[in-house]
């Protein structure tokens, strides 16, 4: 999968110790900096009680703060001037240290944000916590005609009301209202109609005191949904959408959850590339919480999802799911959703989205034991039973 070793030069070899290992003097050569070119990636999970006695014994880091889930190793990852992995090697946590001591204090303080962003508990988003027990599951309520994986089933107030609380019932933490399908080739849904779908349903479900969120990339919608009662910003453009958004839920201060897109969703299917798709998405949410915080956000007040099925491969999705774990480095809420998506389909040889159940449960299991704080699904009641087995044969 990976390149032979390579310095900061196309051609330059780089000096390693072992076969292999992080370089030494890697980040002495001329241009060469942390940032941007070293990633780390926990892996060597562990879960339940072996996680626990683990961290006890400094044998393990907890992943993102929780006490039921640790990493062992660690995934180093060099990236060349061209984007692409030049080196990919496994330590552990006291080995890594060791390695950036060596190599300086610049290289030393950056290793331990970076490790201290990754094993750091996260704080509550919009009043629900994060990190505690299983994934948070959200309730996907597409109030759409249109919709790639319900056919519109919840089209229509007394259909939106009805799945709502049966999601509730089932299980889930908040709902995330859309009114506006954004499947690959979508066309774009006036700001107004969009409105008039989503705001009586947020109204609703808000005055019943459930956590709604608003699906949605356009800024006036966003006033009106958060007037309506939504506590989150769901925006799979991330805020770049609509250059009213940023300013729009930083002045409400509200919650957002910021996912990446290649593209639109007219072309975001056309064709997509990466250098390296796990780390490609991840810098370009690094940047927009970057623009995030700049406009006076709190971290908070910020979640990212890696946008599966976004401007993405079914190699990239299958990519950018096995290393969800690498998004903690952010130092904020993660949040996958995966469910029904066609690269199930297209794994599986399943056509029919509703018919992709069972590798939508697999999915969000895959991205609950990489510590993702919430789930984003369409089967509440599965989902739930599903994450609880799991948790309960972890923690025996």
């Amino acid at each position: 999968m990976f390149a032979p070793p390579k310095g900061p030069g196309s051609d330059a070899p780089v000096p390693t110790i072992g076969s292999p290992a992080l370089p030494r003097g890697f980040f002495h050569a001329e241009g060469a900096s942390p940032a941007g070119r070293l990633y780390l990636q926990p892996v060597g999970l562990l879960d339940g009680q072996a996680a626990a006695q683990a961290v006890v014994e400094g044998l393990a880091l907890p992943l993102a703060g929780r006490a039921d889930h640790a990493f062992c190793l660690i995934a180093a990852l060099l990236r060349g001037a061209a984007g692409d992995v030049i080196l990919r090697c496994l330590v552990s946590p006291a080995a890594l240290r060791q390695w950036a001591a060596s190599e300086g204090a610049g290289i030393a303080a950056e290793v331990e944000a970076v490790l201290a962003r990754l094993s750091a508990p996260r704080r509550p988003f919009a009043g629900l916590p994060l990190g505690r027990g299983n994934a948070l599951v959200m309730g996907i309520l597409n109030v759409t005609p249109d919709s790639f994986s319900d056919g519109g089933d919840h089209a229509g107030f007394a259909a939106a009301l009805a799945g709502g609380q049966a999601m509730l019932a089932a299980g889930a933490a908040l709902l995330d209202v859309g009114g506006e399908s954004t499947r690959p080739g979508a066309a774009p849904v006036d700001p107004q109609d969009e409105i008039a779908r989503v705001v009586p349903v947020i109204r609703a479900f808000a005055e019943r005191g459930a956590v709604v969120s608003v699906d949605t990339r356009n800024a006036s919608t966003m006033e009106a949904a958060l007037a309506a009662g939504a506590r989150i910003v769901n925006d799979v453009t991330a805020l770049t959408g609509d250059e009213r958004a940023l300013g729009v839920v930083a002045r409400a201060r509200a919650p957002v959850i910021l996912m990446h897109i290649r593209g639109e969703p007219r072309t975001m299917q056309s064709d997509p590339s990466y250098a390296s798709a796990p780390l490609d998405v991840v810098d370009w949410l690094a940047e927009r919480l970057a623009c995030c915080r700049a406009a006076g956000m709190d971290d908070g007040d910020l979640c990212v999802d890696p946008g599966i099925g976004f401007g993405k491969t079914v190699d990239h999705n299958l990519e950018v799911l096995e290393a969800t774990t690498l998004l903690h480095g952010l130092g904020v809420g993660v949040l996958i959703g995966a469910s029904r998506k066609s690269f199930i389909g297209r794994v599986a040889d399943v056509g029919t989205p509703k018919a992709r159940l069972p590798g939508s449960l697999a999915a969000a299991l895959a991205a609950a034991r990489r510590g993702a704080d919430i789930v984003r699904v369409h089967d509440v009641g599965e989902t739930v039973q599903a994450l609880r087995v799991a948790a309960a044969i972890e923690n025996a």
